[in-house]
């Protein structure tokens, strides 16, 4: 078999050895080599730039026609945006904490996402894209949040290389809980107090507050959910729960927030002005990268689009 018939051949894998750092993932290199021997490996280092990387080998003679990210969730969600630039497909390769996008697609396993390049098995999904301000927009895979959850990601940001994912998450959550405060945000001249506010790709979970997981793919409406600040400190931080089985047991305990404190509603775009917490930090967050801003007050603008990605998927 000759380099040009290898299979793989013109797909570019990315690999962040950053992500999922505190959970057991198996070197995939063995596995690429195995099942596609013909693809171009390339291992992000440190402060490197992802779009950079792949811009580079776009202008090559032999450019990709595929990418691939083995990453987390940012990683994934910046592959996107350059896949999207470019005009080609994205294969995701789940190596983070969470891997939202991957298993609302349907991969669970590096193995798995070998298998749907091979059988070439790809469709069109919805994504989103925000705005900050003037900034330039943002793809979104899953969802952007407000309030609580920024606040959280923030936290955990800064203790996770002592203490972990998991711990750290821990750690934050308390500090949420003892510190957290609500934001003002305004829309259409209407202004309200809330703890967060979430925006997820498509219709999703009537169940859940924190939709941090899409679980449409090709819906391109916003579902938007406003926490609105009417309840204690304790039932705002228990609303971050985004697993289904937590879900379930907080609401048993009467630990989650009444529904009268929660609105929802589906949008075409949101156009949001966003007010600088008391004694709080101004951000918001987009697929578990942490955004932070300047001032007392930004625009954020999130609109869905239809079939804007190719990926490829086991169905």
């Amino acid at each position: 078999m000759t380099t040009d018939t290898l299979p793989g051949r013109g797909l570019l894998i990315v690999l962040n050895p950053k992500s999922g750092r505190d959970r057991s993932h198996d070197d995939p290199r063995p596995l690429i080599e195995r099942h596609v021997p013909g693809a171009t490996v390339h291992d992000l280092a440190d402060g490197e730039d992802l779009a950079r990387v792949v811009d580079a080998a776009m202008a090559c003679e032999d450019p990709p026609t595929a990418v691939a990210m083995h990453g987390g969730d940012g990683s994934v969600s910046t592959m996107a945006h350059t896949a999207r630039r470019h005009d080609i497909p994205l294969l995701v390769l789940p190596a983070g904490t969470f891997n939202h996008f991957s298993r609302a697609i349907g991969i669970e396993t590096v193995d798995d996402a070998l298998a749907a390049y091979l059988a070439g098995r790809r469709r069109r999904v919805a994504v989103a894209e925000v705005r900050a301000d003037d900034d330039e927009p943002i793809t979104v895979l899953d969802a952007v949040t407000l309030g609580l959850h920024p606040g959280f990601v923030a936290e955990r940001k800064r203790r996770v290389d002592r203490l972990g994912t998991w711990i750290g998450g821990a750690a934050a959550a308390w500090r949420e809980l003892r510190d957290a405060q609500p934001i003002r945000v305004g829309r259409g001249g209407r202004h309200a107090r809330v703890w967060s506010v979430f925006v997820s790709v498509g219709a999703n979970d009537e169940a859940r507050i924190a939709t941090l997981q899409r679980i449409t793919l090709g819906d391109d409406r916003l579902d938007v959910r406003f926490h609105h600040a009417r309840g204690s400190h304790t039932r705002a931080v228990a609303s971050l729960a985004f697993g289904r089985k937590t879900t379930a047991v907080l609401r048993f305990l009467r630990l989650l927030p009444p529904e009268s404190d929660i609105e929802r509603m589906l949008l075409d775009d949101l156009d949001l002005t966003v007010h600088r917490a008391a004694g709080g930090e101004l951000s918001f967050v987009h697929d578990g990268e942490l955004v932070q801003r300047d001032g007392d007050a930004f625009r954020l603008r999130v609109k869905g689009i239809a079939d804007a990605l190719e990926v490829y998927t086991p169905e």
